[in-house]
């Protein structure tokens, strides 16, 4: 069965990368990121939560470090977002 906390934390990382898609679309950044990473993601995560329910039948013996490397992945990437919204921001305003 796979922990609650991985559950849990894929609503959270949707909630954020939506939320990063809709603010990196009020403003034309120097790279489409939307395009770039956060769709990527956002797939990623769809296709991650479709296989874990088709799993959840079998014992997933030996899956959570696998399990565990994605939420890393995906943690890393929102917060690299994170960043380059901000620096992205500070970019246009001195336009």
């Amino acid at each position: 069965m796979v922990d609650r906390v991985y559950k849990g934390s894929w609503s959270e990382f949707r909630r954020t990368l939506l939320n990063l898609k809709s603010e990196f679309s009020k403003f034309e950044p120097s790279t489409d990121w939307v395009r770039l990473r956060i769709d990527p993601l956002l797939e990623h995560l769809k296709l991650l939560e479709a296989l874990v329910r088709s799993w959840e039948s079998y014992p997933l013996r030996g899956a959570v470090p696998m399990l565990h490397s994605d939420l890393v992945y995906f943690r890393e990437n929102i917060n690299g977002l994170k960043r380059v919204l901000v620096s992205e921001k500070k970019r246009s305003r001195s336009r």
